[in-house]
C-alpha cells in the first residue's frame, strides 16, 4: 500500500494531536501515525489539574481522547501502528509502517520522551496511583503527606525541592552516599528542613493495594531492608527521548533529543519562523521529543501548534 499526504505527523501526544488539529483546519488533511502507545505519557496519568480550561481537572486519557476527536472532526486520519522506518534523504519523504509506504511533502515529529522507571512490577501497577514521574503535574495531590523521590541528579533534587511546597516531608532516596547534582542544587536540598535523605538505598518494592502506602528500601552496602511510609513516590532518574527512529536521519543533541530551531539559509522572510525546524528542510519537531526542560502537556501542545503553522507556511512557499 502507498499513499501520499501533504503532512504526516508521527506521534499522538498533546503536541502531535495539536499539530493535527491545526493542519487539519488548514485543509492539509494530515495523516497521524499515532503508534501503539497512542496518547503519550498522559495516558498513564489520572487527574490532570494544570491544563487550562478544565476547572475541576480531567483524567489524562479523557483529555487525550478529547484532543483526538477534535483533530478528527476537522479531517485528520489516524493509523494506530508504529513507524518502522523513515527516509528523509529526498522529497517526498518516505515513512514506512511495516511493509506499507506513506509519502509526504512535510513531516512533523512528535514522538515524545519516555520517563525512566525502576522496572518494578509494583511501580507499574501503582503508576498514577501514587507513583509519578512528574512533580509539577502531581505534587499538589499530596498536601501535608510524606513523599519520596528516587534519584540523585539535578532533576531529582529539583523535584524534591518543589514537592516541599506541598508535602509534610520529602525523603530523597539515592543509591549512593552523595548526590550527583550540581553544587548549588545540593546545597539547596541539604539546607531544606523538609528534605530527608536515605543514602545508599534502593527501592525494591512499592507497597499498597489501590494507592501507595510505603516503600521497601534495601541498603546497597549491607543488604538490610526497611520500610518507609509514604503516600507517593516520584521517580526522577531521567527521560529517554523517543528518537531511535531518527538516528542518522535528523540532528540530535548529545543526550538524544531532537534539535530544532535550525536556520536552513532560506529564511522564509519576512518573519523567519525557526522554532520547530529540524536539520532537514520540511521536517519539523514538537513536544517532549525536543524538550528536556519543561515537559508539560500545555508546552507540548504549544509547540505542536508552532510546528503545524511552520509546516503550513513552508508548504505554501514550496507551492504545495
Amino acid at each position: 500500500m502507498k499513499s501520499h499526504h501533504s503532512v504526516i505527523i508521527i506521534g499522538s501526544g498533546p503536541s502531535g494531536l495539536t499539530a493535527a488539529l491545526y493542519t487539519a483546519r488548514a485543509n492539509l488533511a494530515p495523516l497521524v501515525i499515532e503508534g501503539f502507545e497512542a496518547g503519550g505519557q498522559l495516558m498513564l496519568t489520572t487527574d490532570v489539574e494544570n491544563y487550562p480550561g478544565f476547572v475541576d481537572g480531567i483524567l489524562g486519557p479523557e483529555l487525550m481522547d478529547t484532543f483526538r476527536k477534535q483533530a478528527q472532526r476537522f479531517g485528520s486520519t489516524f493509523i494506530t501502528e508504529d513507524v518502522s522506518e523513515v527516509d528523509f534523504d529526498s522529497r517526498p519523504f518516505k515513512v514506512f509502517v511495516g511493509e506499507d509506504l506513506y509519502t509526504a511533502d512535510s513531516v512533523i515529529v512528535s514522538t515524545g520522551a519516555t520517563a525512566k522507571t525502576l522496572g518494578l512490577a509494583s511501580e507499574s501497577r501503582l503508576m498514577g496511583r501514587g507513583v509519578s514521574t512528574c512533580a509539577t503535574c502531581d505534587g499538589a495531590f499530596f498536601r501535608d503527606q510524606p513523599l519520596a523521590v528516587v534519584g540523585g541528579g539535578d532533576s531529582a533534587v529539583e523535584e524534591a525541592t518543589f514537592l516541599t511546597r506541598f508535602a509534610s516531608n520529602v525523603t530523597l532516596v539515592h543509591r549512593r552516599d552523595q548526590l550527583r547534582a550540581s553544587k548549588i542544587m545540593q546545597d539547596r536540598a541539604l539546607s531544606n528542613p523538609k528534605i530527608d535523605f536515605a543514602w545508599n538505598k534502593v527501592v525494591t518494592d512499592v507497597r499498597g493495594d489501590d494507592k501507595v502506602s510505603a516503600l521497601e528500601l534495601e541498603d546497597s552496602v549491607t543488604g538490610e531492608k526497611k520500610e518507609l511510609d509514604v503516600a507517593g513516590l516520584f521517580v526522577a532518574i531521567g527521560h529517554i527521548p523517543n528518537t531511535s527512529l531518527f538516528e542518522g536521519k535528523l540532528e540530535l543533541d548529545p543526550t538524544g533529543y531532537l534539535l530544532v530551531g535550525h536556520d536552513l539559509t532560506n529564511d522564509w522572510s519576512p518573519g523567519s519562523q525557526l522554532a520547530t525546524r529540524t536539520s532537514v528542510e520540511g521536517v519539523f519537531g514538537a513536544g517532549d521529543v525536543a524538550d528536556h526542560v519543561y515537559r508539560q502537556a500545555v508546552t507540548a501542545a504549544g509547540t505542536g501548534c508552532m510546528a503545524a503553522m511552520d509546516a503550513e507556511r513552508w508548504l505554501e512557499i514550496q507551492g504545495h
